[in-house]
């Protein structure tokens, strides 16, 4: 039988473009290392997702539609030619990743809620970010997926991106809080989505030839993934999902397969009711780990990096409802061992947790006065 490591415990600011730290360098002893947290910029409106770039600077989108760059202590102002974005409930300007070839190109992807016939719905777009002093647009924006059903809702948009090493675009879609579009395969709600860089369909999806499923569709059962990464312990994506009440998940997508929301989850309805079938059921998946009570998670990093050898081979993640990141510490073959919580109410609600190049970890705080907060190695006393 499968084990559970769950442990059960319980008005816009426009941001000036010039940032000093908003306060002092704070040390956390975790199990393993002494942890120095620094908050770095402030004053972001629910910020969402964040990049770096080749020359140390950070990329960073905020809910309301912004996207700026952070570069030697200064915010951009908002880059201009952003797309419309409908910015309603939890939609809004999403997640942003750099291309590996950015040095070269200018070239970033980034997801929003896409206002449409119906409503909105996830789009994943592409666009040259080009920059001159304080100032930034976007050129050659191309959209290159939209989902194909619009609602007015305004919840589970999911919206992560993962670039995996073979060059392929993985998008996470939501399925718009109607549990029933995350079983309807001719729908990218509820969906991981997999493509090539320009938008094409990659040869080898499960359903490439469209007769089955939409060819985009790499996986489907998932109900809101709104932490999503490359792992290379395991050398495939891994989502981190949102339950209902319970039921947070982490899973591992792989092609073709169903993760099972709403017909199989370890949660329940917010009236206490059954959801589905239970937790199991033929022809779907289990996840690697999942939570109850929920942690409301939101960013999901695999650590490998110089800063904390300590962590290396571990999953980082955010969680909003209690306001904390969760160290998962694994084995070598990445099977989750137990835990670890850190830094609860410390710094408010984590949306998102990207490692950086020289292995401090950043988070992201999901308030109008949100923070970018940077987690670094504590000098030894």
């Amino acid at each position: 039988m499968r084990r559970n490591f769950n442990v059960l415990t319980a008005s816009m600011l426009t941001l000036l473009p010039t940032l000093t730290l908003s306060a002092a360098a704070k040390d956390f002893k975790t199990q393993t290392v002494t942890v120095s947290a620094e908050t770095v910029a402030d004053g972001l409106d629910h910020p969402w997702g964040l990049a770096f770039l080749p020359d140390g600077a950070l990329l960073v989108t905020e809910r309301s539609g912004t996207m700026r760059v952070f570069d030697k202590g200064k915010a951009s102002d908002p880059i201009e030619n952003v797309p419309e974005v409908w910015a309603n409930g939890q939609g809004g300007l999403l997640d942003v990743v750099a291309a590996p070839d950015f040095a070269a190109s200018g070239k970033i992807y980034f997801t929003y809620s896409q206002p449409g016939q119906g409503g909105a719905g996830t789009a994943l777009a592409s666009a040259k970010l080009v920059r001159s002093d304080d100032k930034a647009a976007l050129e050659e924006v191309q959209t290159l997926v939209s989902m194909n059903k619009k609602t007015s809702k305004g919840q589970h948009f999911g919206s992560r991106i993962v670039l995996s090493p073979d060059g392929k675009l993985f998008v996470t879609m939501g399925e718009r809080g109607e549990q029933k579009r995350a079983q309807d395969f001719n729908d990218h709600a509820g969906s991981v989505l997999r493509i090539n860089s320009d938008g094409t369909i990659p040869s080898d999806n499960p359903f490439a030839d469209g007769k089955q499923a939409l060819p985009e569709i790499w996986s489907k059962g998932h109900r809101n993934p709104q932490g999503a990464t490359w792992d290379p312990v395991t050398n495939s994506m891994l989502t981190l999902e949102h339950g209902a009440k319970g039921g947070d998940e982490i899973n591992q997508p792989q092609a073709g397969k169903n993760y099972g929301w709403p017909v199989i989850t370890y949660g329940v309805d917010y009236s206490g009711a059954k959801i589905g079938k239970g937790t199991a059921a033929e022809g779907y998946e289990q996840p690697l780990y999942y939570w109850d009570p929920s942690i409301a998670p939101s960013g999901l990093a695999a650590y490998n990096g110089e800063m904390f050898p300590e962590w290396n081979g571990d999953l980082l993640a955010g969680a909003l409802k209690f306001e904390m990141l969760v160290r998962l510490d694994r084995d070598e073959t990445g099977a989750i061992k137990s835990e670890e919580r850190l830094f609860e109410g410390e710094f408010g609600r984590i949306r998102d947790v990207r490692v950086a190049p020289d292995g401090s970890v950043y988070l992201l705080t999901d308030d109008s006065n949100g923070k970018i907060v940077r987690l670094t190695r504590a000098s030894d006393v």
